[in-house]
């Protein structure tokens, strides 16, 4: 079984360096192709691997080599395949096979499409052993891997000007998290000796809970910058930049999904640590709504799609925060299913609409693009958490816990975010494939995808229907490693209350949102409406004003003190002190060089003054060695 962890591990890494051997070359869809069937070849792998786990329960761990030895520390190139790990491999590579294949059809017409093949296997093969490593800084070096292949996807039209600052944004704002997260690890082998999972985890309870705080901490911080969760979210809506298929991976399979498996995978720190556990889930609450109201007024189609993943990583760390991991993990791997199939949607309409993003110059495409229609469609009844599609399962299941660990706010915050995301959802929807055909207004002649576009993108649509259906037997499967948090109900019937009251509250949200923007009287918004002008609205659509104050305050602020620090400080200071004593030195070999003239009578006349100045200084030396003892009876004499 060992082969079948490396073949998972190492196919996507074959494939990227496969890509970029044509990297400079004219496009080959070879590029395209070859990295693609390497996905699958990983895909089949981990469903191997899955099956092996699932009817065994065995763990498998190894070794390939030696990393660091030195002294006490030893840190190996180690890999486990567990019931958890097992989960986000099969999530990762199904996703990602699905986008490779969908990408050669979308990326077809692109000069880059061998690099950008390169890029997204990297991609996927650090996301790979981000979640396969066995200790933290294995974790660590996959999760700077995708920090690096994600500024390069993003910003990968780098003669763009916008991408290329939003590639700079994610990169510069995921390193100012991951430095918290390198003390915290730092902390890990200070306080247990290792950097090993079990051994580490092990090790934990004798420590001191003030120690464990910094560490879950630290750690969650890095969490943060990876998920996007405030402060550190604004580059997750920028990195819409990016090629539509990247914006699909790094929101539905990896990147921002890699801070929620960290808090899953150290569920036994964090099981020490309840008062850190009750702030993530609360800052999970947050997220999810805060997201959740920039995303209902917002034009661009990609940003949408990417607050409601912002909305749902709050939700996932909302579950982890109060102790159910599993439900977290499970959330994740539902919403990777059908964020994934919007996102590609979402790429299948800006193609038939040539790059246009507003779905308010869109209306009526389910005439022409039916394929799409449905699918996201479906993938949008799933996000709202519509019976008996993935998301209703794994996102009541977050309601229920709040409610049942009697965390009455956090449940209402939820349950109220559940209600934005099935109108923001629907108001996509209904802009863009009902009402009237406004794209006519603007010359635009849509068309529906390639259909080997929308094959591979129908494993998502089953998955986004039936995976809510696997629910018990992947709670028996992980919660072998996970802690079950077992709760109870005491009144059923409060259950089902609670349960058709989400629904109908739900249902009632995406109805309001047909109703209001499948009118007739939809028009192209141009700034002079009532609402556009409304505080509520200029609040909404400028994110807060955090980008606004980020720029202002922090980033003006530090590029003042920069220029200051460097003209005053080290042009004048650091600067003028080298080149003072460079100048100093020069000057006095400049003065000094007559004296090797070569000139006869120069150098006499040198060779006297300094026998003169010898001369001299051994008269006085000799005197002041004999008259010592008078001269200091003289000085005490005056007082010295």
């Amino acid at each position: 079984m060992e082969l079948f962890l490396y073949t998972a591990l190492f196919s996507p890494l074959v494939g990227s360096l496969f890509a970029a051997l044509f990297g400079a070359s004219p496009k080959i869809k070879i590029a395209g192709i070859v990295p693609s069937a390497l996905l699958g070849v990983s895909l089949f792998s981990s469903t191997m691997l899955l099956i092996l786990v699932f009817t065994t329960d065995i763990t498998l761990h190894v070794e390939m080599m030696t990393w660091i030895a030195t002294g006490d520390l030893y840190i190996p190139f180690g890999f486990v395949v567990d019931q958890v790990s097992v989960v986000m491999m099969m999530v990762v590579t199904l996703v990602s096979t699905v986008v490779h294949v969908y990408a050669i059809g979308y990326m077809e017409n692109d000069k880059g499409f061998n690099r950008f093949f390169s890029w997204l296997s990297a991609f996927v093969f650090s996301m790979m052993v981000l979640v396969m490593s066995d200790n933290f800084a294995g974790l660590f070096i996959g999760w700077e891997g995708v920090g690096l292949c994600s500024w390069g996807l993003i910003g990968f039209w780098y003669k763009k000007e916008s991408a290329t600052w939003a590639a700079n944004e994610a990169f510069i704002m995921n390193r100012i998290a991951d430095l918290a997260m390198l003390i915290g690890i730092f902390l890990v082998y200070w306080n247990t000796g290792t950097l090993q999972y079990y051994a580490a985890f092990t090790a934990m309870p004798s420590l001191d809970s003030a120690i464990l705080v910094w560490m879950g901490i630290f750690l969650f911080i890095g969490a943060m910058g990876k998920s996007a969760q405030f402060p550190l979210h604004t580059w997750l809506a920028d990195a819409m930049e990016g090629p539509t298929p990247v914006s699909a991976l790094i929101h539905a399979a990896t990147m921002v999904t890699a801070g929620v498996y960290l808090v899953v995978r150290a569920s036994p720190l964090y099981d020490l640590i309840p008062s850190v556990g009750l702030f993530i889930a609360s800052l999970g609450a947050f997220v999810a709504l805060f997201a959740a109201s920039m995303a209902l007024v917002n034009r661009d189609m990609k940003r949408v799609i990417a607050y409601s993943t912002l909305s749902q990583l709050g939700y996932m760390f909302a579950a982890a925060g109060l102790g159910a991991y599993w439900v977290a993990l499970f959330h994740l791997m539902a919403h990777a299913f059908f964020k994934a199939l919007l996102f590609l949607g979402a790429g299948n309409v800006m193609h038939a609409m040539h790059d246009e993003l507003d779905p308010f110059k869109m209306g009526g495409l389910n005439k022409v693009m039916k394929g799409t229609f449905v699918m996201m469609t479906v993938a949008s009844v799933a996000l709202a958490g519509i019976f008996p599609l993935a998301g209703f399962f794994s996102k009541d299941l977050i309601l229920e816990v709040a409610f049942v660990e009697n965390h009455y706010i956090i449940y209402s915050v939820l349950l109220f975010t559940a209600g934005l995301t099935a109108f923001y959802s629907f108001r996509l929807v209904a802009l863009i494939f009902h009402g009237e055909e406004r794209y006519k207004l603007f010359g635009i002649h849509p068309h529906e995808a390639h259909k080997f576009m929308l094959v591979a993108m129908s494993p998502l649509l089953l998955l986004a229907v039936i995976a809510g259906s696997f629910k018990m037997t992947y709670f028996e499967m992980v919660t072998k490693v996970l802690p079950e948090l077992e709760y109870h109900i005491h009144h059923p019937i409060t259950f089902w209350i609670m349960t058709i009251g989400t629904q109908l509250f739900v249902a009632g949200a995406i109805l309001y949102a047909y109703k209001k923007y499948t009118s007739r009287e939809i028009k192209v918004p141009d700034g002079t409406s009532k609402m556009e002008n409304s505080f509520g609205y200029k609040l909404l659509i400028n994110q807060y004003y955090i980008p606004y104050f980020y720029e202002e305050y922090l980033v003006k602020a530090y590029r003042e003190l920069s220029d200051v620090l460097w003209t005053k400080v080290d042009q004048k200071v650091v600067d003028g002190t080298v080149d003072g004593i460079a100048n100093i030195l020069y000057n006095t070999g400049d003065t000094t060089r007559v004296m090797q003239s070569g000139n006869l009578s120069t150098m006499l006349k040198w060779m006297v003054a300094g026998t003169v100045a010898l001369l001299s200084l051994a008269v006085v030396f000799g005197l002041a060695a004999r008259y010592s003892g008078e001269i200091k009876i003289f000085l005490s004499g005056l007082g010295v």
